[in-house]
C-alpha cells in the first residue's frame, strides 16, 4: 500500500508515461492505487541515460481501484510485450505493489525479462506507521466482507520529506487534480494479499540479477520485506539500504540514490548481455 496518487483521466492507456530512446528499455510499475506518477522522477532519470521508459497505468487503478490481482497482471505483461517490440533487452522495476507484479513477470516470461529492480518491495504491510488494525485484516478471507471497508493513508504518507509530503497532501485535497483521492478500498488490500501469495511460490523460478531499494524507516513495509526476498531469490541480489527516505522512494529525499542505483544496474544487465552475445576471442598462442 502506498500514498495514493491518481489521475483522472478515463481511458487507462493513455495515462501512461513513455519516454522513447534505444534498444533498452525499463519498464516501471507503480504501486497499489496508484499512477505512473509516483514513478516520473525515476523514469526520467533513466530516459536521460538513453534507455526507453514505459510506465503504464495499471488495469483497476487510478479511478477504479478495483480488479483482481490477474487483471493487474495481464495489463503490466502486455505493457511488458509492447516493450519487447522495441527492446532487445528489459528490465522490469517496480514500486511496492508493483515490485511483486515485476517479480511473477520475472518468474512467468523468464525469456524477455533480463533484470529485476524492486523499490519499496511490499510482501507485509508492516511498517511503523500500521494500524495494529491492518494485522487483524489478514482474517479477511472474503472480497464481499472486505468492500465495507476502506483503509486511509498513513499521516506520513509514505514520505518523509516535508516539503514533497506538503504537495502530496494539498494535491490529495483538491478537486480535480491528477492526484484524485486519499485511501485504499480494503479489496485492493486482499487481492494485493492474493498476489503475494502466488509470488511466494514463484521466487524460486527468478533467476535474473535483482536490485532491491529499500528504506530503513519505511512506513508501510519493514526492512524484512526485502531481507526475505534477498534470501528467496535464486539469481544475484543487490541490497541497497536507504536511511533517510519512507516508503515512497521513487518520491523521497534519496530518490536520486534510487536513480543513480537503477542507472548503474541497468548498466551493468547490458553489459551482461553483451559479453553473453559477443563472447571475446581467444587469444591466440
Amino acid at each position: 500500500m502506498t500514498a495514493t496518487l491518481h489521475t483522472t483521466s478515463k481511458d487507462t492507456a493513455s495515462k501512461g508515461l513513455r519516454f522513447e530512446g534505444g534498444r533498452v528499455g525499463v519498464l516501471l510499475l507503480h504501486g497499489l492505487c496508484g499512477t505512473p506518477a509516483e514513478m516520473r522522477f525515476v523514469a526520467m532519470g533513466l530516459s536521460r541515460a538513453g534507455y526507453t521508459v514505459h510506465v503504464p497505468q495499471l488495469a483497476g487503478h487510478g479511478n477504479e481501484n478495483t480488479g483482481s490481482w490477474q487483471d493487474w497482471y495481464m495489463s503490466a505483461r502486455a505493457a511488458l510485450i509492447d516493450l519487447r517490440r522495441e527492446c532487445d533487452t528489459v528490465i522490469v522495476g517496480g514500486l511496492c505493489m508493483g515490485a511483486i507484479l515485476g517479480l511473477h513477470l520475472a518468474a512467468r516470461n523468464p525469456g524477455k525479462v533480463q533484470g529485476v529492480s524492486l523499490f519499496s518491495p511490499t510482501l507485509w504491510m508492516n511498517g511503523w506507521a500500521m494500524p495494529w488494525t491492518a494485522r487483524l485484516f489478514k482474517l479477511v478471507r472474503s472480497r464481499w466482507f472486505a468492500g465495507f471497508m476502506t483503509f486511509p493513508d498513513a499521516a506520513s504518507l509514505g514520505i518523509k520529506c516535508p516539503r514533497v509530503r506538503q504537495f502530496v497532501q494539498q494535491a490529495l485535497s483538491g478537486e480535480g487534480c491528477e492526484y484524485g483521492r486519499a485511501g485504499v478500498p480494503a479489496t485492493m488490500v486482499l487481492e494485493h494479499r492474493r498476489m503475494v501469495d502466488a509470488a511466494k511460490k514463484l521466487l524460486p523460478r527468478v533467476k535474473q540479477p535483482t536490485l532491491i531499494v529499500h528504506s530503513l524507516e519505511d512506513d508501510y513495509a519493514a526492512i524484512n520485506n526485502a531481507e526475505y526476498l534477498k534470501g528467496e531469490l535464486t539469481g544475484q541480489v543487490d541490497l541497497v539500504v536507504l536511511n533517510d527516505s519512507y516508503h515512497m522512494v521513487t518520491l523521497d529525499k534519496q530518490r536520486h540514490v534510487v536513480v543513480e542505483s537503477t542507472r548503474a544496474f541497468v548498466a551493468r544487465i547490458v553489459e551482461e548481455v553483451r559479453n553473453i552475445a559477443s563472447p571475446a576471442m581467444p587469444v591466440a598462442a
